[in-house]
């Protein structure tokens, strides 16, 4: 099967590099690709990956190159091209396309639409309003006393969410994003949300329409700086899984959270097919959603892959086939730990083209994969090319022992102003130290 890849990140290597493996896939083409996703190869043919270079958010130009390669499928990667409803375009001219159409990618593109929708469906969620007014919207935040998150309706690269502590940090991000437009129209809208306290844990689930599969937990770590301080990112890493949620407890998700929501499309008319991502918060009075996307997340899909046993060409179309109920997801029991590399200045701007050198020190170790988002080719030269650079991600059956080894491979690569947290996977540590007890 020839199949066609859309992205350029860490996420969208991961899926090339999974998707390499089948035994069905015998080509893979990736527009726009990355230097890391050029080096790979179809095992089955063993014929290398080509890198496209059409841009993701180029709905036309995408649409005459899968026409024009014959794709048996594609695979939609980032969040953009599914918003602006590259898979309503592809299904029009009868090519089959894995990712929810545009109606049902405003989960993640409107927070609006997806908070509504939570209300509507009493899923649990914190206690939010939408304003288009920058004045409601202060004296919102003022009636929560300034804690409180602040986040942008659209697409803002994973980067419109700021959390305020106070009412002048409040005010500041309103005025920030619907004065200022920080994020252009994204912020013509917006939802406050009131400040919930407890553990973060990102969850993922495949879905056919009519049921969604949860997979294993993970957790991501947003921030830039260690011990969650500085701005929103993209990720900066992820492990897999957490030691704060129990098979009790997943189960506890999927009735309170998943079903519902499932019912829920199903009433509105909303056919989901892909993958659904829930920001889960685990509060005091139960897990809340704080946020939906619709696409695998980044750098949790690097974790996620390296687990995985399943050939993921067969998870893919069961969720076209409506047949996920047939399939059973197997995990590898095994910790993941992915840690970013990022550009110096990330995440505001941040110089290009730095050379990249000790890669192939790194993925010689055993049980790790350097996964490329940012990077790019100069001659015989990989450089960067974004602000999330690499996922170096490890994995083992030891935690503290895969964080090591995921440190290990990322201190053996370098370029000008390269930044990481030193903290991925510390939360867990520190739970199963406090408790005498394993992942396990």
């Amino acid at each position: 099967m020839k199949i066609l890849v859309i992205g350029s990140g860490g996420r969208e290597h991961a899926l090339v590099w999974k998707l390499a493996q089948s035994r069905r896939v015998s080509e893979i083409l990736c527009a726009p690709g990355n230097a890391g996703i050029a080096a790979e190869a179809a095992s089955a043919s063993g014929k290398p990956v080509e890198t496209v270079p059409i841009n993701a958010d180029d709905l036309p130009g995408l649409l005459k190159l899968a026409l024009r390669e014959k794709a048996e499928l594609t695979v939609v990667g980032p969040d953009n091209p599914l918003a602006l409803g590259i898979v309503d375009l592809f299904q029009g001219q009868r090519l089959r396309i894995w990712g929810p159409t545009k109606k049902a990618a405003q989960f993640e593109s409107s927070k609006v639409f997806s908070q509504e929708f939570m209300n509507r469906h009493k899923i649990p969620s914190p206690r939010s309003e939408a304003f288009e007014n920058p004045e409601a919207a202060v004296a919102f935040a003022r009636s929560l006393g300034g804690r409180c998150a602040v986040k942008a309706d659209g697409l803002a690269l994973g980067k419109g969410v700021i959390l305020c502590c106070n009412e002048e940090e409040a005010a500041r991000a309103i005025q920030q994003i619907m004065v200022a437009k920080a994020f252009g129209e994204a912020g013509r809208r917006l939802v406050i949300q009131e400040f919930l306290e407890g553990l973060e844990v990102s969850l993922h689930a495949l879905c056919d329409g009519r049921v969604a599969r949860l997979f294993p937990t993970a957790q991501d770590h947003k921030r830039i700086f260690d011990g969650d301080e500085g701005p929103n990112t993209g990720g900066m890493g992820a492990y897999s899984p957490t030691p704060f949620v129990s098979q009790d407890d997943l189960e506890a998700i999927q009735r309170a959270i998943l079903d519902p929501w499932v019912a829920g499309c199903q009433a509105e008319g909303i056919d989901f097919r892909g993958v659904l991502y829930p920001g889960i918060m685990l509060t005091p009075r139960g897990p809340k959603v704080i946020e939906f996307n619709a696409r695998f997340g980044d750098p949790e899909a690097q974790v996620y892959i390296t687990r995985l046993e399943n050939d993921l060409l067969d998870l893919l179309e069961a969720c076209l086939d409506g047949t996920l109920a047939k399939l059973e997801l197997r995990w590898a029991p095994h910790v993941s730990v992915c840690v970013v590399l990022a550009s110096e200045g990330y995440p505001g701007s941040y110089a290009k083209g730095r050379v990249i050198r000790g890669l192939a020190e790194a993925g010689a170790l055993d049980r790790v994969k350097v996964f490329h988002a940012g990077t790019g080719r100069q001659g015989d030269q990989v450089v960067t090319q974004g602000g999330r650079v690499l996922g170096v991600t490890a994995w083992g059956s030891d935690l503290a022992a895969t964080r090591d080894l995921a440190y290990r491979a990322a201190d053996r690569i370098h370029f000008e102003g390269a930044q990481c947290r030193r903290d991925i996977g510390m939360k867990a540590l520190n739970i199963l130290r406090e408790t005498n007890s394993k992942l396990w």
